[in-house]
């Protein structure tokens, strides 16, 4: 009998440490993958990456993180623009290191299959938004032209799991910044038996009050913090 095997995957963590640490308790003892955005709006830049590398997780670039590894804010809202300007003071120079070291992409084995990881899309690893309403017609075409059986995506905060024959295609959704209407913090669990494939999306309660208190107080936009009592 196969035994089934399960890895997770968290995204755009955006420096919520209070949804971090609840979504990594849920997550126990799973292998867990960060598809980007491990800073950027939220007050605490510092204490999730050190949690995340206490973690071993396998984290890729987003473009948060890149903005504040290069101060380039051009296309992002002004909101966006003034958390990227505060994580660059904020930032030690051991999560700025770590940030530097990490890759756009990266193609990992998991039970017998291989997948995708990046943070935007397939053409534009950190740009691009893609939601199954835009983009369905090429998941097939990405993944045959990746070689993978499964691709897994952030960048829009919004979980979705795609499927089938020619592979799965998902978001986890946003750990941090939830923009799907529900305020937890949203993770994914890839399950694999032999050849078949399954997406699994967990929402998890944590400490809103306390994240948007350390936003508010760290003179962050007020917005940013309001936003996460919606998840909008």
């Amino acid at each position: 009998m196969t035994r089934t095997a399960e890895i997770a995957f968290v995204s755009d963590v955006h420096s919520n440490l209070e949804a971090l640490e609840a979504v990594l308790e849920d997550i126990g003892e799973r292998e867990t993958y960060c598809l980007g955005d491990i800073v950027g709006y939220g007050a605490s830049p510092n204490e999730v990456i050190a949690l995340l590398r206490e973690r071993r997780a396998t984290c890729i670039l987003g473009d948060h993180d890149s903005a504040v590894l290069s101060g380039r804010t051009s296309e992002f809202n002004g909101r966006a623009a003034q958390a990227v300007a505060w994580t660059i003071r904020t930032l030690g120079a051991e999560g700025r290191e770590y940030l530097a070291g990490l890759q756009t992409s990266r193609t990992i084995p998991f039970g017998g299959l291989s997948v995708y990881m990046t943070h935007g899309s397939p053409d534009d690893n950190l740009g691009e938004y893609v939601y199954p309403a835009t983009h369905s017609d090429l998941f097939g075409y990405y993944l045959q032209k990746l070689g993978v059986q499964v691709i897994a995506l952030g960048h829009t905060h919004v979980p979705f799991v795609w499927s089938d024959r020619e592979g799965t295609v998902f978001n986890p959704g946003s750990v941090g910044q939830p923009r799907a209407g529900d305020r937890r913090a949203s993770y994914a669990l890839l399950k694999a038996d032999g050849a078949r494939v399954a997406v699994e999306h967990r929402a998890v309660e944590y400490d809103v009050e306390k994240s948007a208190k350390n936003i508010v107080e760290a003179g962050l936009p007020d917005s940013l913090a309001r936003r996460l009592f919606t998840g909008d």
